[in-house]
C-alpha cells in the first residue's frame, strides 16, 4: 500500500488530524459521563444499549439511544449533501463542516435537556467522521476505535509476512490515531468532573485549532488541490 501524499503534506496534516481525533473522543466521555451514559460515536454501544432497553420493556430509556443513532445518520447525509454540493469550492468544504460542527458543540452546554444535546454531538461527531475519512491516503475515523484499531493490526499482521517497512509505518499511524483518541477520552472524563456541561468548550477549541491549520495551509483553498484530493478518495473507493 503506497500513501498518496507527499512526506511534506502528512506533517502538514498531522496536527488537524491529531486535534480531530482528541475531540472524538472528548465528545465521546462528554456525552457519556455528562449526558445520560449515550456515545456520541460508538453507536454500536448505543444500539446495544438501546435493544437491551427495549427487551426490558423500557420505552423511555430505548428512545434515549434511538435518537442520537438517527441523528448520527442524518449527520452522514448532511455531510454527504455538503460534500456533493460544494466540493469544488475555493472555500472547502471541510471548512464549512467544522465551522457548523464548532458552532453546534458550542451551543450544546446551553442546551439542559440531556437528549436534544445527545442529538446534536451526535449529530456534529457523524459530520466530522463522514468528513475526515483519509489520512495519507488510507482510510481512518478521528472519532472512533474499531477500525483504526483492525487496521493497525493488519498492516501488523502484514508487516511480519512481507517485512515491508511501510507496512509497519502505517500501522503505527494508526496506533498513533489511537492514542490520541484516548487521550481525548481521558480529557473529556477530566473536564466533565472540573467544568460539567460546559466541558465541551474545550472540544471546541481543538476543532477551532483544526481550523486553523486549515487555513494555514493555502493548498487547503486550492481549486486545484480541492479537486486532486477528492479524484483520490474516488480512486480509492473503486479500487477497494
Amino acid at each position: 500500500m503506497q500513501l498518496r501524499t507527499s512526506q511534506k503534506q502528512m506533517s502538514e496534516s498531522f496536527w488537524t488530524i491529531t486535534l480531530l481525533t482528541l475531540s472524538g473522543g472528548f465528545q465521546d466521555a462528554y456525552t457519556y459521563f455528562s449526558r445520560g451514559k449515550v456515545f456520541a460515536n460508538a453507536q454500536t454501544g448505543n444500539l446495544v444499549l438501546m435493544t437491551a432497553r427495549l427487551v426490558d420493556g423500557d420505552f423511555s430509556g430505548f428512545f434515549h439511544y434511538l435518537f442520537p443513532v438517527l441523528s448520527f445518520c442524518l449527520g452522514i447525509v448532511v455531510a454527504g449533501e455538503v460534500h456533493h454540493h460544494f466540493k469544488h469550492s475555493r472555500f472547502h468544504w471541510r471548512q464549512s463542516i467544522l465551522l457548523v460542527e464548532i458552532f453546534l458543540l458550542f451551543i450544546t452546554p446551553l442546551i439542559r435537556l440531556d437528549p436534544l444535546a445527545n442529538c446534536l454531538v451526535s449529530f456534529s461527531c457523524a459530520m466530522q467522521v463522514q468528513s475526515f475519512r483519509k489520512v495519507h491516503g488510507f482510510p481512518f475515523a478521528s472519532t472512533m476505535c474499531i477500525g483504526n484499531l483492525r487496521n493497525s493490526v493488519d498492516h501488523m499482521l502484514l508487516y511480519f509476512q512481507t517485512h515491508d517497512q511501510q507496512e509497519i509505518r502505517i500501522s503505527s499511524a494508526y496506533l498513533r490515531i489511537i492514542i490520541f483518541f484516548i487521550i481525548g477520552s481521558g480529557l473529556g472524563k477530566i473536564f466533565c468532573d472540573w467544568l460539567g456541561l460546559q466541558a465541551l468548550w474545550i472540544s471546541c477549541l481543538l476543532l477551532f485549532g483544526a481550523l486553523l491549520i486549515m487555513f494555514h495551509d493555502p493548498k487547503a483553498l486550492s481549486r486545484q488541490t480541492v479537486s486532486q484530493i477528492d479524484g483520490e478518495e474516488d480512486l480509492l473507493k473503486r479500487e477497494q
